[in-house]
């Protein structure tokens, strides 16, 4: 342990630290990148960021080990591993960087920590702060401190049992959950969390698809996709809905580009014309490897912002005209009147919309919508995935219902080759939610759990993510505890949450590395160092391994193999069982040092208490882990009146003020959730900044703007104004009245009350904007 008298700095990260925050001055000049997505390029580039980070041979290492049955789950998206032979490199650039940036040769240590102020700290960069390395040792600011300082493991666990304790109650606490946390840590998280006696347990899927699940709970019956990775490899129609690939889940592109290359149509819908849906060189295989890109999508639907809802009612308008011209057999009668409530209803609905409202909506003509409505109408097999371009919007819920009606209409759910395809953007966010990581589970969980464990769960409803930040801001949340993630910088209204975690009582934060969300210290604030998924688990019986759960529900394991990073990491299981005993009192069915000793124990428990997961131990040690069932899968529909459910959806509102735009915001390439690479964006042409807005060239021309002058920025929502000054105009190909910019700079900007009816998701896709020149 080292000491906490303060060193003299001269690290590598001390050195960063006396940089400060870069110099943006200077207006971008974009230089759209001219040739293919991926291919040798990207290869170059994964390495390169590995020499910088990790160091050319512990990032080798990892990298043979990344996506192999043997070794460990990449830490980045959830996109599936195939069955059975997987290549050499089975990863793409995106997650090379995930796994090099977590095996960063850099350290940060206590001394390090208790030689700056955590002011001094909270002014460099996202950027900068991550960069400055790994966290090696737990570290605490005391009340009155202006730093943090070193602090023994045990006394970290008893500083933080006697503060949950003392808390006037168990709702005056939270518990937050990243995606990137194992199952097993997770599964022990939420029974120490109920155990304690709160269900306050927000989680990043508030913020990403809890949408999705909302609107495929409602009407398939189960709040999951519906397809696995085979169906890419039978379907001839895949719709590409409000998502990047190319940027969040890279290794999809080799899906698509496989289905494309055997005839398969690709239908992209999104706003922005990314490069790696235009052409992907598959940097493995054929003429890819040397850069020659194929082509991806053979249809665009460049919709405006939040139009999706009015061009897919067009699709299906397009479908039951040709139907009633052909006297039946392009909707799907036989599946509907066999499987589908409300399916007429939706029919008389769509006849009664007006085309103009459609095109309006849209920003699309009616001559695209009914060639899509052809294509759909011929198409056998048809997948619809989507991301965060649908659920981030107050009408989030509705836009998945919609796109279900789409593929009801046809049949496309519970057959070979078709189905509904969330792409979750985090490794273990999907599994996370089958632990019961949730703020408002089951009746029927809860009694497994209560039954398996002894204790007693409360009932009422917890806080998700946007009410736990209420909470905080009015005090009746005291205490905050996160399991992994950045919730300052992932989070709307970021100031905010930040004064909110600032004002607690307790403040305790499980990381890797240091972030936003670490210097927003509470009166009394923990930092607790933990593995990554790179590292060697070695506990009481010998290494470890966790699980896993991609976003097509395959369980399947994890186990690092590089030397950790400081001897004094522990687990994300040993960190939350040292949690839970300091923190409760004895409970005859809970060892929690047997569950560090041994994982199997915990997922000998998973196994009584979370369905599918019966002989857990045994089925996930087979090379490709096991599949969870899936009853819409089989056309089994767990909804009230035992079938799937067309819905009625009304238009979304999308009229704006003169003068203002609507404002989405998305990752760069260069970034991967709240963690920024390097503040470039190739595939945009953006390099070496992020405070940037796209802008239309006719909306930039008719506002006064020109490419690279700096303005302010405003939010408008119920009569409150956020701003962030300073950003620079790119003119961009984006539909007029758009815009879009990197979070988490602009996250600010976002309203934390404007939220996805039902989900609560934060609207982060809907912002009103009305853009001014830069004061000062």
């Amino acid at each position: 342990m080292s000491s906490s008298t303060p060193r003299s700095p001269s690290s590598p990260a001390a050195a960063l630290l006396a940089r400060g925050r870069p110099d943006t001055a200077v207006a971008p000049t974009p230089a759209p990148h001219p040739g293919p997505a991926a291919g040798p390029f990207a290869v170059a580039s994964s390495f390169a960021y590995a020499a910088r980070t990790s160091g050319v041979g512990r990032g080798l290492r990892a990298f043979l080990q990344l996506n192999q049955a043997e070794g460990f789950d990449c830490p980045g998206c959830a996109w599936p591993d195939p069955a059975g032979h997987r290549a050499t490199f089975e990863f793409c650039e995106n997650g090379a960087r995930a796994v090099a940036h977590e095996a960063d040769r850099r350290r940060v240590d206590g001394a390090l920590l208790a030689s700056r102020p955590i002011a001094e700290l909270d002014r460099l960069s996202d950027h900068d702060l991550e960069h400055l390395g790994r966290l090696v040792e737990p570290v605490v600011k005391r009340p009155g401190d202006d730093r943090f300082r070193p602090l023994p493991w045990d006394e970290a666990f008893a500083l933080a049992g006697a503060a949950l304790r003392a808390l006037p109650g168990a709702d005056a606490a939270a518990f937050y959950t990243s995606g990137r946390t194992g199952n097993e840590a997770a599964f022990l998280y939420q029974l120490f969390v109920r155990a304690f006696g709160t269900n306050n347990l927000p989680d990043c899927s508030n913020m990403c698809h809890e949408s999705s699940g909302k609107g495929l709970l409602s009407t398939l019956g189960v709040g999951k996709g519906t397809v696995q990775l085979d169906d890419f490899e039978k379907a001839d129609c895949i719709w590409v809905i409000g998502q990047n690939p190319g940027t969040n889940h890279p290794r999809m592109l080799a899906s698509l580009l496989a289905a494309r290359q055997r005839g398969a149509e690709i239908v992209v819908v999104n706003p922005l014309r990314e490069r790696a849906l235009q052409r992907f060189a598959h940097p493995q295989k054929g003429l890819g490897a040397l850069g020659l890109g194929s082509e991806i999508a053979t249809r665009w639907a460049q919709v405006r912002i939040n139009g999706d809802v009015p061009l897919l009612k067009g699709v299906m308008k397009a479908l039951v005209a040709l139907d009633d011209a052909a006297g039946g057999g392009v909707l799907d009668r036989p599946f509907l009147e066999a499987h589908a409530a409300g399916w007429e209803a939706l029919v008389d609905a769509l006849r009664a919309v007006s085309w103009p409202d459609l095109e309006r909506g849209s920003g699309l003509p009616r001559s695209l919508m009914e060639e899509l409505g052809a294509l759909m109408a011929r198409s056998e097999r048809v997948i619809a995935c989507w991301a965060m371009g649908l659920t981030q919007h107050e009408n989030g819920v509705d836009n998945i219902r919609e796109v279900v009606n789409l593929l009801l209409l046809r049949g496309q759910v519970g057959k070979p080759g078709a189905g509904a395809c969330p792409v979750r953007g985090h490794s273990n966010v999907q599994g996370d939610r089958t632990m019961g990581i949730h703020e408002a589970p089951s009746d029927d969980f809860l009694d497994r759990l209560d039954a398996a464990t002894g204790i007693r769960s409360p009932r009422a409803h917890g806080h998700d993510v946007v009410h736990t930040i209420e909470a905080l801001e009015r005090g009746h949340v005291q205490a905050f505890v996160a399991l992994g993630g950045n919730l300052v910088a992932a989070a709307p209204d970021s100031h905010r949450v930040a004064a909110g975690l600032r004002g607690a009582r307790l403040t305790v934060q499980i990381a890797t590395k240091l972030n936003r969300t670490c210097l927003a210290a509470g009166e009394t604030a923990l930092i607790l160092p933990c593995l990554g998924r790179t590292e060697l688990d070695v506990q009481a019986s010998g290494p470890q391994f966790v699980t896993v759960e991609d976003s097509m529900s395959v369980v399947h394991r994890s186990q690092g193999r590089l030397p950790p990073a400081g001897p004094a990491l522990r687990s994300e299981v040993a960190i939350v069982c040292g949690l839970a005993r300091a923190t409760l009192p004895p409970l005859p069915g809970l060892d929690w040092s047997a569950f560090t000793d041994d994982y199997d124990r915990v997922r000998d428990l998973i196994a009584r208490v979370v369905p599918g997961f019966t002989d857990m131990n045994a089925r996930v040690r087979a090379p490709d882990g096991f599949v969870l069932p899936n009853s819409a899968r089989e056309r089994e529909w767990r909804v009230e009146g035992g079938r799937a459910r067309c819905t009625l959806v009304p238009l979304p509102e999308l009229d704006l003020p003169s003068g203002r735009l609507r404002l989405m915001t998305v990752r760069s390439h260069d970034q991967f959730n709240t963690t920024v690479y390097a503040n470039n964006d190739r595939y945009r042409g953006v390099h070496g900044r992020r405070d940037v807005i796209f802008i239309n060239a006719e909306d930039a021309m008719e506002q006064g703007l020109r490419q690279g002058v700096r303005v302010d920025l405003t939010s408008h929502h119920n009569g409150r104004e956020r701003t962030v000054r300073g950003f620079s105009v790119v003119i961009f190909d984006i539909p007029r009245g758009d815009a879009c910019g990197y979070f988490p700079e602009l996250n600010p900007l976002v309203p934390l009350e404007q939220r996805a009816r039902e989900s609560h998701t934060p609207a982060s896709k809907s912002v009103v904007i009305s853009v001014a020149p830069a004061v000062g």
